[in-house]
């Protein structure tokens, strides 16, 4: 799978939303695309990454 543009691999299958919190990610601050569509906060943990999966996550910062 890629994630961001880097090859990760997978020990199981996982959802996005268990992907995003074991990797430390807040899921109100992210947006994610997988496969190239947006990925609903209310679907994330019913949607599962797989090996071929193309994963993009996109933090939301404060600041300027």
């Amino acid at each position: 799978m890629q994630v961001n543009g880097e090859q990760v691999a997978l020990a199981e299958p996982v959802s996005v939303a268990d992907y995003l919190e074991s990797h430390g990610y807040r899921a109100e601050r992210v947006a994610v695309e997988l496969d190239g569509a947006i990925i609903p906060r209310e679907r994330r943990a019913e949607t599962m990454l797989h090996d071929q999966a193309v994963m993009e996550i996109v933090q939301f910062v404060q600041g300027g």
